[in-house]
């Protein structure tokens, strides 16, 4: 088993490979770092240079990048480097199925210009189709250095449900609680009500809906918390609003340094990730633990 960081030499990717090993070291995992060759280029380093040329080249370049970021004190982890040619996601997804990934750590964003291998679209195909949970890490954040600064970092874990999805609160309350317990952070569950819009001006209908509406999330989630262990401490929290600007607004406001949620399945075929899932990731700075629903267990 193995924790597998994707990366295109790009300072994202740098910060996300911090994560990356702070997790290994954490959970106990090996560590593989994989960058993706271009196959024209490929092709042209093989004509100039001969066979296997650039793949020699780029695991040579990710060893550097790798003992650059750590300057020469790397983690206490079980460290591979892997390099491979084709599109970034397909070999992405391919290596996490072939090495049995446990968690996928990569950036929203990624390097531009020559370098312009894991764009933020590359993130988003991962997601729609991976089948182990990805934590998504802010691309301006350098990453934490020691296991103390993700202490520091996640002393709150949101993790926004929704109580109309079979499985959802379930699936991201067990993903919540396991960070939880590691690092001694409180979680604060989250469901988001979007209010009735009544169709007649004036009239109470949509109000009086809203407010059942409401009691009834509240009794249901708190029904739910009082069912769950005491450590780590859970709050339960409803609230109106559009789902993804809320889940963003109140992880500044909660100042959480997590978010995790699920990549709820959606109707159109070959689809993984949910609106909501999708537009907390554009909005949201901070790190996003996407679930796929085969994670839930």
């Amino acid at each position: 088993m193995t924790i597998l960081c994707p990366i295109d030499f790009s300072e994202p990717s740098r910060g996300a490979l911090r994560y990356a090993a702070i997790a290994a070291v954490y959970s106990g995992e090996s560590l593989t770092l994989l960058t993706v060759n271009d196959p024209l280029l490929e092709q042209a380093a093989a004509m100039a240079n001969g066979r296997g040329s650039l793949e020699a080249d780029a695991r040579r370049e990710l060893e550097r990048f790798f003992n650059d970021t750590f300057s020469g004190r790397p983690p206490a982890a079980q460290v591979e480097f892997a390099v491979a040619t084709g599109k970034p996601d397909v070999e992405i997804l391919r290596t996490a199925t072939e090495r049995k990934v446990q968690l996928i750590v990569m950036s929203s964003r990624g390097a531009t210009g020559i370098r312009k291998l894991f764009l933020g679209s590359v993130t988003e195909r991962v997601l729609r189709a991976t089948t182990v949970p990805v934590l998504v890490t802010p691309p301006a954040e350098a990453g934490p250095a020691t296991r103390d600064d993700i202490r520091k970092a996640v002393r709150r874990i949101l993790g926004p449900v929704d109580l109309t999805i079979p499985g959802s609160i379930e699936q991201t309350v067990e993903g919540a609680r396991q960070i939880g317990v590691i690092l001694g952070a409180q979680i604060l569950l989250v469901h988001v009500i979007e209010p009735v819009r009544a169709m007649v001006p004036g009239h109470t209908f949509a109000a009086n809906v809203d407010n059942e509406r409401r009691d009834q999330a509240e009794q249901r989630l708190q029904a739910f918390v009082e069912t769950l262990p005491d450590d780590p401490r859970i709050e339960p929290l409803v609230v109106f609003g559009e789902p993804a600007e809320e889940v963003a607004k109140i992880a500044t406001d909660r100042q959480a340094g997590l978010v995790v949620m699920g990549l709820h399945a959606s109707a159109v075929p070959g689809a993984r990730m949910g609106s909501v899932t999708y537009r907390v990731l554009s909005v949201t700075h901070g790190l996003v633990l996407a679930l796929p629903p085969s994670s839930s267990g």
